[in-house]
């Protein structure tokens, strides 16, 4: 048994685990984890709430599941692209696409990524785990451009967290407008897409 609630992809895509990681995320992307209950997800799911303890011990763990799962989405698909043959701004671009790729296959995450960002939420520091190697090879990466004339010279390290800022965004977004009634849309997602990458060329192409 995992008492730390890091589960594996393979793992996660099937039976009674994977069903309440779905869940999870679903609820934690929407109620919150305070406003989540294990006996509502065990309800839901026509399983005892022991069965969701067996799994991952407590509702932390169960977090930590979650966050570590959609991490592992998240991570996995900008290190496609870091590992990739593109340069220069078409590397940020496939980044961008990457993140809102992700965002528009599962809206959902984007839910749990607001959640988790908040300073004293209990999934902050498992998620800043997960990302800030990642960042910092971006961060890197960025600044060796630059270094080479490739990239305008800026506060690479700032331009990250604005981006992260903006996706975290995207989120708050849709949020509140389905607590305002409006259907689900994906159109933010696309508008700040899109918002996004022209800050980034403004910021870091030479020529602009």
């Amino acid at each position: 048994m995992d008492y730390g609630g890091r589960v594996a992809s393979s793992e996660a895509r099937g039976g009674t685990k994977g069903r309440v990681l779905d869940a999870a995320l679903a609820s934690f992307g929407t109620a919150g984890y305070d406003g989540t209950s294990l006996d509502d997800l065990a309800a839901g799911l026509g399983i005892r709430k022991q069965t969701i303890l067996y799994h991952f011990v407590s509702k932390r763990g169960l977090l930590n599941a979650v966050v570590d799962r959609c991490a592992e989405h998240l991570t996995g698909a900008l290190d496609q692209v870091l590992v990739g043959g593109q340069k220069d701004w078409e590397r940020v671009d496939a980044l961008v696409r990457a993140v809102f790729r992700v965002a528009l296959e599962q809206p959902v995450l984007l839910g749990l990524l607001r959640e988790v960002s908040r300073p004293n939420s209990p999934g902050a520091q498992r998620l800043r785990g997960h990302l800030e190697p990642l960042m910092a090879r971006a961060r890197l990466w960025i600044e060796a451009e630059m270094a080479a004339g490739r990239m305008r010279r800026t506060d690479a390290q700032l331009l990250l967290l604005s981006a992260y800022s903006t996706v975290v965004g995207v989120a708050t977004e849709i949020e509140v407008l389905r607590v305002a009634g409006v259907g689900p849309t994906l159109r933010p997602v696309v508008q700040r897409r899109s918002e996004l990458l022209r800050f980034l060329r403004a910021s870091l192409d030479p020529v602009a």
